[in-house]
Parts: structure tokens; sequence; C-alpha cells
């Protein structure tokens, strides 16, 4: 089943079963997937799709940071539901083992060995993570890996 019809059947469960706050957030992830979609002219690929929801989910982190920064832990406690649901449509992450792993593999076979290097690593090691973990997880777990050799 594609992602626009989980939304769909996810939209209808929600409304069946009353829980307004699950049925908003799935309506924005619809929306957002709709919209992908008419901007590429074409139905999205599974690729596209998780592209959609990461960008999705890393607005919410972004949002969640800015609200315990500033105090506000209802928006904190809204936020932290959207997370929840908006995680059920991205592939399952990648462990901080796992992406250390991928990022030695790719160092050694780049033959990377200093931070000059650290470009080249990342455009290697993206493409394999590709929404299985988050760019900041990657970026740090590179430069540790870089600075250690």
């Amino acid at each position: 089943m594609s992602l626009l019809q989980d939304l769909t059947s996810d939209m209808v469960s929600a409304m069946k079963s009353r829980d307004k706050e699950t049925l908003a957030v799935v309506r924005m992830l619809k929306a957002a997937v709709q919209n992908a979609q008419i901007e590429a002219g074409h139905d999205l690929t599974p690729d596209e799709e998780v592209a959609v929801m990461s960008r999705e989910y890393k607005q919410r982190k972004e949002s969640l940071a800015e609200f315990e920064k500033a105090g506000r832990q209802d928006l904190v406690d809204k936020t932290n539901h959207e997370l929840t649901v908006v995680e059920k449509y991205l592939p399952k992450q990648l462990s901080a083992d796992d992406v250390n792993k991928i990022v030695q593999e790719t160092i050694a076979a780049a033959g990377a060995s200093s931070m000059k290097d650290f470009g080249k690593v990342m455009g290697a090691v993206m493409p394999k993570v590709k929404g299985q973990a988050d760019g900041k997880v990657v970026n740090q777990a590179v430069k540790a890996a870089l600075s250690s050799n």
C-alpha cells in the first residue's frame, strides 16, 4: 500500500475513534504528501515519500527544541504526540552503533584519513542511511571517526 493510502485509512480510523489529536497530525501529513505530489507532477516514489515524512519529522523536532527552550510544556506535549505519529510512517531508524558501523565502512572504502575528507564521506554515507538516520547523528559520527584517525 502507498503512503497516501496508509494515511487515508489511518485518518478514517482516527475519525471513528474520535482521536482529534492524531486526526489533525494525519491530515497534516496527508496534505504534505499531496502537496509534494502536486509539486512533483507525478505519484511519489517510496524514496520521495520518505523524504516528505523526514522533513515533517525534522520540523517537529526543531519546534520541540524551541518549545522546550521557551518553557511551553503544553506545546512540548503536543509536539511529542505529533512526533510519535510521524515516526509511524518513517522507516525503522538505525541505532548509533549501526550508523557508526556504516561510517567506518565508508571511511575504509573511500580511503578517508582526515577532516579534509569530511564532505566526501558524508556524501557517501547519506544515501546509505537516507530516511533511517538523522543527518545530525551521521554528521557527529563522521566527525568523531575522522578526528580519531
